[in-house]
C-alpha cells in the first residue's frame, strides 16, 4: 500500500481495488489521486474477471485491523491454483479452511512477509503447497521470515525477495517455468 500513490503517479491503472474495512489515512490519500485522476475503485469486491479468468476474494468481512483486512485471493489458471494471502493472520487462515476447499494450492504467496502470525502449521497441511513466495526486504526491521514460518513450509520449495529477487511464474504446456532475478 505504501507505493500505490508512486504506482497510480507513474503507471497507467485502470481500476483499484481496495480490501474491506474503513478507509485509513493512506487509503484516503490515494483515493484522492484516483480521483484526480479519474481512476474507478472498488472495495470489498467478490470476484474479478481478467479476460477468460476470475480471481475470487475468499473474504469480505471487516476484522477491525488492516493486516487482517487485507484481501485473500484465489484464482485458478491453466488448471493450476494460486493463493494470495495478504497479511492475513492465523485466525483468518482458520477461517478459510472451514469454508473454502483450498486443497493442493501450486502458488502460495505467504502471508504477512512470513510473518509468526501467519502461515501454521495446520494451514500449510490443510492447502499443501507445491511452492511458496515470501515478499520480504533484505535484513529487515521484523525479523521476517519467521523461522517457525520457514519450519512449517520446508517440505515445499520456498522462494524469498530477499534472497531470490523478482520471482516469475509462467506456465507454458500446462507446466510451471520458474525465474528468478537478482536482487
Amino acid at each position: 500500500m505504501g507505493e500505490a500513490i508512486n504506482l497510480v503517479e507513474n503507471f497507467k491503472i485502470e481500476k483499484a481495488i481496495f480490501n474491506c474495512g474503513e478507509f485509513n489515512e493512506l487509503e484516503q490519500e490515494l483515493i484522492e489521486v484516483l480521483d484526480k485522476k479519474k481512476i474507478p475503485y472498488y472495495s470489498c469486491i467478490k470476484e474479478l474477471n481478467i479476460d477468460d479468468n476470475k480471481l475470487y476474494f475468499l473474504k469480505n468481512n471487516d476484522y477491525g485491523n488492516e493486516n487482517d483486512n487485507s484481501s485473500v485471493i484465489y484464482t485458478e489458471l491453466n488448471n493450476h491454483k494460486f493463493l494470495f494471502m495478504g497479511d492475513a493472520v492465523v485466525e483468518v487462515e482458520e477461517e478459510l479452511i472451514e469454508k473454502f476447499n483450498l486443497q493442493n494450492i501450486d502458488v502460495l504467496k505467504v502471508g504477512h512477509h512470513g510473518s509468526k502470525t501467519s502461515t501454521s502449521k495446520e494451514f500449510i497441511n490443510e492447502i499443501n503447497p507445491k511452492y511458496s513466495v515470501i515478499s520480504v526486504g533484505k535484513n529487515n526491521r521484523y525479523g521476517h521470515p519467521n523461522k517457525e514460518v520457514l519450519n512449517n513450509l520446508e517440505a515445499f520449495k520456498i522462494y524469498r525477495t530477499d534472497q531470490d529477487g523478482s520471482i516469475m511464474f509462467e506456465i507454458k504446456n500446462n507446466k510451471f517455468k520458474i525465474e528468478t532475478c537478482s536482487p
